[in-house]
C-alpha cells in the first residue's frame, strides 16, 4: 500500500467570494514561491461546522465577514495532492483535501478586506477577477488549476442560479 492510499482527506470549506458585478475574489499566497493564486479556503476545525468554518476562514484570510451566503455546493469536493507534495503539504498527514464550497455575496467596499488583520498572514494581494479569466493562463494557480478546472462549472451554475432567484 502506497502511502498516499493510508492518508485520509483533510477537511475543509471553500470560500467563492463574488463582487457585484460576478467576479470572483482572488488572493496570491504570501508563502509560496512562484506567484500562486487561489480562492481562500481553509481546515474545519475539531467540532467545528462547515459553515462556522467558512465564516471563521473568511475573517482570518481576507479581514471581513461583509458577505451573504447565496448559496453552498452540496456535494463535497475531493482533491488529491499532486504526488511531489504527498507527506509534505497539509503537515503530511493528508492525501488531499475534502472541500465544502460556499458561495457569498461580497456586501462591502474593497477598503473592508484587510489581507493582514489576522496574525498568520496567507496572502499579499487580491483582486476580482472575471471567472472566465480564472483558467484563462494569466494567473498561476500552480497544481490547482486542475482543481478548479473541474470546481468551477459547478460554483458557476451554483451563482447563476442564486442569481435567478
Amino acid at each position: 500500500m502506497s502511502l498516499r492510499e493510508t492518508l485520509a482527506y483533510r477537511p475543509n470549506v471553500g470560500i467563492a467570494l463574488f463582487n457585484q458585478k460576478g467576479e470572483l475574489f482572488m488572493a496570491r499566497r504570501k508563502d509560496l514561491p512562484g506567484e500562486i493564486w487561489q480562492f481562500p479556503q481553509g481546515g474545519i476545525d475539531e467540532g467545528e461546522t462547515p459553515e462556522e468554518a467558512v465564516w471563521r476562514e473568511m475573517q482570518e484570510e481576507i479581514g471581513t465577514q461583509k458577505a451573504d451566503i447565496i448559496a453552498a455546493r452540496e456535494e463535497w469536493f475531493l482533491y488529491d495532492l499532486p504526488d511531489h507534495l504527498i507527506g509534505k503539504a497539509l503537515g503530511g498527514e493528508f492525501r488531499g483535501q475534502k472541500q465544502k464550497w460556499f458561495l457569498f455575496r461580497f456586501t462591502g467596499m474593497d477598503a473592508d478586506i484587510k489581507l493582514d488583520s489576522f496574525e498568520a498572514v496567507e496572502f499579499d494581494a487580491w483582486q476580482w477577477v472575471s471567472p472566465q479569466d480564472i483558467l484563462s493562463g494569466t494567473y498561476n494557480l500552480g497544481f490547482k488549476k486542475d482543481v478548479y478546472a473541474r470546481l468551477l462549472p459547478s460554483l458557476m451554475d451554483l451563482f447563476h442560479a442564486a442569481s435567478r432567484d
